[in-house]
């Protein structure tokens, strides 16, 4: 017995050596952690479980006979994060490349069919120069049994890619339909094509930064939801995250823990919107003096700024904040910001977490590149987002609620649960001034004074409907209330929700304006 224990060990360590010391020195020069370090960092300590450590491929072609290294490029298993089951893989870039293999993309699938049958988060990170050639379509069959996996198992677990190398080609596909993806600055990097492809078709010197970067895919492209200054910031970012979301779609979100008081108020709220409807305020402030403790995990912090998403909780219950940012665009919906938040929504709904709106919004920007790019199609994203979810829908209207723009921000309309506003709020199909020149041009033009006479009837239209008090007394928000007032009344209103049911119409599923 004692013989085979120690070729066991012999083999477990030749397991652990991945493509041995030279790679592994490598790997460490350009500022990168080996496979299993990747796990050591993410997972709470001694918590991993390894599966198929001595899989081996099967290929022959092109001198592949003569190198069988035990686990193909690829540790896969479970382990814990705070105490909770997640099942990962970690790609060994110093083992071919961290190609992608009939059998690396086996071990792969295995661990993503275990993350659904037991209900726990699939966690990838991803280091790979893309399909193995020498093992030619056989490679692409890997990827596409991992695409299949990674589209069943969205919104029954969720799923987490971190990209801490290259990632080209097929490889980009399965993080990009996975619920978020993290990446580190200065070695993360994901492209279709990479630069040298880019200049044969296109003549565009590009390089890889600036092609597939973190601060490219975080800013410019949207595909990356955190840019992190390291790999170690990647892990922990996703350890933060997961406090926030639930293992699956059955089970509710985690409670946080806080002692800020679920009474708190906060009078400061009173001064944040300026007294003049043009000027700006950042919605963060409204944010941190209402969640708990002020601590907002932002999505997507770099992309469409003109709208905020990011996960919180208020009273320790875990919600999902949509706020449109004065501060930027004025807080207007353009193609970006709609498709944004749509994904974020739609996440929420899948994982049972409230959604809470913060409401400045004075429209759909105008402009001859949005209608050509499809404002219609994508605002209609995140209307058809906002009407297909059924978790809880709180809305605090802090000043702007103009046009279609209203209707979309999760108003009583479509089915939000709790909507008020503050004393502040506009509520009307268009500001003052743009409704009078419409309605009283003819006025105005013709009058003595057009500049008096304009002043006087954006006043009358101002008393008339830019406050909330029509739509309260119409019954469209349920209640306006003094700002100071806003955390323990979304509180309040939380846990009154704790308990609803709300479903749609039977179906296969919806056809949303992609």
């Amino acid at each position: 017995m004692q013989e085979k224990l120690d070729l066991l060990d012999k083999r477990r360590n030749e397991s652990e050596q991945g493509g041995g010391p030279e790679r592994l020195k490598a790997q460490h020069a350009k500022g990168k952690l080996s496979a299993r370090e990747r796990l050591d960092a993410l997972l709470d300590d001694g918590s991993f479980v390894e599966l198929d450590r001595f899989v081996t491929h099967q290929s022959s072609d092109f001198g592949l006979d003569a190198q069988r290294p035990y686990g193909d490029g690829v540790v896969t298993g479970f382990g814990k994060i705070d105490d909770r089951l997640v099942y990962v893989f970690s790609q060994d870039f110093t083992v071919f490349g961290g190609s992608l293999s009939e059998a690396h993309a086996k071990k792969i699938c295995k661990v993503m069919d275990m993350a659904v049958r037991n209900g726990a988060p699939m966690i990838g990170l991803n280091d790979s120069g893309g399909a193995r050639i020498q093992e030619g379509v056989v490679s692409l069959g890997g990827y596409a049994e991992i695409f299949l996996r990674n589209t069943l198992a969205s919104g029954v677990v969720p799923q987490i890619s971190a990209i801490l190398g290259p990632c080209a080609g097929c490889a980009v596909y399965s993080p990009a339909i996975t619920d978020f993806v993290f990446m580190a600055r200065g070695t993360s990097y994901m492209f279709v094509t990479g630069p040298n492809v880019v200049k044969t078709v296109t003549h565009e010197d590009v390089t890889m930064e600036q092609l597939g970067g973190a601060d490219t895919h975080g800013g410019v492209s949207g595909v990356s939801h955190f840019t992190c200054a390291s790999e170690l910031e990647v892990f922990e970012g996703i350890r933060k995250l997961l406090r926030f979301i639930p293992s699956n779609n059955v089970d509710a979100p985690p409670r946080g823990v806080s002692q800020d008081p679920r009474a708190r108020r906060d009078e400061s709220l009173r001064d944040v919107v300026p007294d003049s409807p043009n000027k700006p305020y950042d919605m963060h402030e409204v944010l941190r003096r209402v969640v708990d403790d002020g601590e907002f995990l932002e999505v997507h912090a770099d992309f469409a700024q003109n709208i905020i998403c990011g996960f919180a909780h208020i009273g320790t219950y875990s919600v999902g904040i949509v706020a449109n940012q004065p501060a930027i665009l004025a807080g207007v919906l353009d193609i970006q910001a709609s498709t944004k938040a749509a994904r974020f929504i739609r996440f929420c709904d899948a994982f049972n977490v409230p959604v809470v709106t913060f409401e400045d919004v004075p429209g759909f920007l105008p402009g001859l590149a949005q209608e050509h790019g499809g404002i219609i199609r994508h605002g209609a994203k995140l209307l058809f987002a906002y009407c297909e979810a059924t978790v809880p829908k709180l809305t605090v209207i802090t000043r702007k609620a103009y046009g279609g723009a209203y209707d979309v921000m999760s108003s009583r309309h479509i089915r939000g649960d709790y909507n008020v506003a503050w004393p502040t709020a506009e509520i009307a199909v268009m500001g003052p001034k743009g409704a009078v020149e419409i309605l009283f041009k003819k006025e105005i033009a013709e009058s003595k004074d057009p500049v008096a006479a304009m002043d006087l009837r954006v006043k009358e239209y101002t008393d008339k409907f830019a406050n909330p008090y029509v739509a309260a007394a119409r019954g469209y928000v349920d209640d306006i209330i003094d700002p100071a007032d806003t955390r323990p009344r979304l509180i309040d209103a939380l846990e009154s929700l704790q308990g609803k049911r709300d479903k749609n119409p039977p179906k296969k599923h919806g056809n949303i304006p992609l």
